[in-house]
């Protein structure tokens, strides 16, 4: 619990890139006790989203430019050879999960469009999320997925930016989904990847 609530928050930028996290203030803020505030810091820094500083302090995690532009070569390239292994991989059960993901995430880009507070933008995220992971689950490595996810949530908070910017087209986002699950379905695989691609793409530029 601690966790998801530090990850929300420097998602949505209340805990800013570079801050200090001080285990005391942090306490008092989102309760615990000392202990578990610098097991959550630890787990946060094996995720990539807070930083261990020289002296043993933390920090939230850089938002630069470099930092997305780094952020998104990683997804891509992870990213991609996962979805290639599952479409080489994956079976019917497989298209059902992704078509089943494609269609809630289709529903939270509804409802996040007509009602954009925070409780929706989080519904949104899930469901970026979880389509996100239906495309790579049947990559056969449990590793690869792993790290994906590492990488994704390291997005998250360019991702909710453009959001709360207004910055998602959401009907180009439609239209590309479409056309992804149906590359899926007919086992397009060079054209399934160059949508995935530039989905990743749109999700942070």
């Amino acid at each position: 619990m601690l966790a998801s609530a530090l990850k929300r928050d420097i998602a949505f930028g209340r805990l800013r890139p570079d801050e200090k996290l001080k285990i005391e203030a942090l306490r008092q803020r989102y309760g615990g006790s000392g202990h578990s505030m610098r097991e959550t810091l630890r787990m946060l820094v094996a995720e990539g989203v807070v930083e261990a500083t020289n002296q043993r302090g933390f920090r939230v995690t850089s938002a630069t430019a470099d930092d997305l532009k780094d952020i998104l070569l990683m997804r891509i390239e992870v990213e991609r050879l996962a979805f290639a292994r599952s479409l080489e991989q994956g079976g019917v059960d497989w298209e059902a999960a992704v078509i089943a993901a494609g269609h809630m995430l289709a529903r939270a880009d509804a409802v996040v469009q007509e009602t954009p507070d925070d409780t929706t933008a989080l519904q949104w995220d899930e469901a970026c999320r979880a389509f996100t992971a239906a495309l790579l689950s049947a990559c056969g490595s449990p590793r690869l997925i792993e790290t994906a996810d590492r990488f994704y949530n390291q997005s998250r908070r360019f991702r909710l930016a453009l959001l709360r910017e207004g910055r998602v087209d959401f009907p180009a986002r439609a239209a590309r989904q479409e056309a992804l699950l149906d590359a899926i379905i007919q086992r397009k695989r060079d054209l399934a990847l160059a949508l995935q691609e530039e989905d990743i793409r749109a999700d942070l530029t």
